[in-house]
């Protein structure tokens, strides 16, 4: 997930029972499996297949092993979508494809945001810029807590990448799995890749935050957890964080395209993270993708795209999928609203590698990137 990447949604909460402005739309009756054999699919939803062929064409360049498998299905998506583009003609250029049953069993699938941020950074610690971010310690099982770092643990050990203003941005970036840094003393851009983790358990501050009282379930979004800490002192933020053990340790790279887990660049919302069980890396979607109001909001509409599995994430199993928005605050704020439900079909092509993709599936072994799963 880059990260990878552990989506946005797990930062903030697990949701339960499904309500209707989250854009679900109870169409498709009782599911039994995850992935369910369609013979033919029916959409009336607004077509945007702009950015399927120019991510299909990153898969195909950065790795031969996934072009084996993928390419043959690629073109006969991109021959469809430019000559078509109707669902219910797929059959026509040997695409097949499964429903994906729903978190509820109606074809409801949950879709989560993420994004790389930029975070502005100094090489030397000052009165402001007093945070460091960390480079991955010898440490192996015995890696220290969050509480324990911020308590000083990793000092003297020459592993500061940079230091921040405060100890939120470092936090967003870890739950990223990576992201951009500006050094305002050089006016330099590196890319922060992700290097590892502490293996402490993974705890939501978001959800801590709804457990408290603090913010009302149906307002949580990244951007009010900001507000939330920015409201605080120093030492309440740092309690609140320490609630998650879980630390993750960076790279620092020259400015390069971000990369999922599969080690393909990632274009904005043409890609996904994705249940690799059930999803190898590589594997394209069709999906009535969630569209919403600039207040995170529903509008009431969905989308039809073409998507690219390319991450993964610790949060990100079965029915869910987390929508890659781009790089930015922008992007940020798009990925903290986006927690909408839509329906997904995994597609193969017939007398290829990739048919009957209601099977099973195994993990295809492409070309890695680091893992960025926190």
């Amino acid at each position: 997930m880059i990260k990878r990447i552990l989506p946005l949604a797990s930062v903030l909460l697990v949701f339960g029972c499904a309500q209707t402005e989250r854009a679900q739309q109870y169409q498709d009756g009782e599911f039994t499996s995850l992935l369910n054999k369609t013979e033919q699919i029916e959409s009336n939803k607004p077509r945007n297949f702009q950015t399927f062929a120019a991510q299909a064409d990153e898969v195909v360049k950065a790795s031969p092993s996934m072009a084996e498998t993928y390419q043959p299905l690629y073109e006969q998506l991109e021959a469809w979508a430019v000559q078509s583009g109707d669902p219910k003609q797929l059959a026509n250029y040997g695409v097949q494809a499964a429903q994906l049953g729903g978190g509820d069993n109606k074809g409801n699938v949950l879709f989560t945001g993420y994004f790389s941020p930029v975070m502005e950074l100094r090489h030397k610690p000052d009165e402001t810029f007093k945070y460091p971010v960390y480079s991955l310690p010898d440490c192996q099982q015995e890696c220290p807590t969050r509480a324990e770092i911020y308590g000083g643990a990793l000092n003297g050990q020459g592993l500061e990448l940079g230091y921040a203003d405060n100890l939120i941005d470092p936090f967003i970036m870890e739950v990223q799995g990576s992201g951009f840094v500006h050094f305002g003393d050089d006016d330099t851009l590196e890319y922060f890749a992700y290097a590892g983790k502490n293996n402490k358990a993974y705890v939501s501050i978001g959800r801590v935050l709804i457990e408290r009282g603090e913010v009302p379930r149906e307002q949580m979004s990244l951007k009010a957890i900001k507000d939330w800490v920015m409201k605080q002192d120093e030492k309440t933020v740092q309690a609140l964080l320490e609630e998650n053990s879980s630390f993750v340790f960076f790279k620092s790279l020259d400015a390069a395209p971000v990369r999922g887990t599969a080690g393909i660049p990632l274009l904005p919302m043409a890609s996904v993270a994705g249940d690799r069980s059930a999803f190898p890396m590589g594997t394209p979607i069709l999906a009535e993708v969630p569209l919403l109001n600039a207040d995170g909001t529903w509008s009431g509409a969905h989308e039809l795209r073409l998507l690219i599995v390319l991450d993964t994430g610790g949060a990100v199993k079965g029915n869910h999928f987390d929508l890659y928005h781009g790089i930015g605050d922008f992007a940020g704020t798009q990925a903290g609203h986006y927690k909408h439900f839509g329906r997904v079909w995994k597609l193969g092509l017939e007398n290829s590698a990739t048919e009957n993709p209601w099977g099973e599936s195994e993990e295809t072994q492409a070309p890695q990137a680091d893992p960025a799963t926190n």
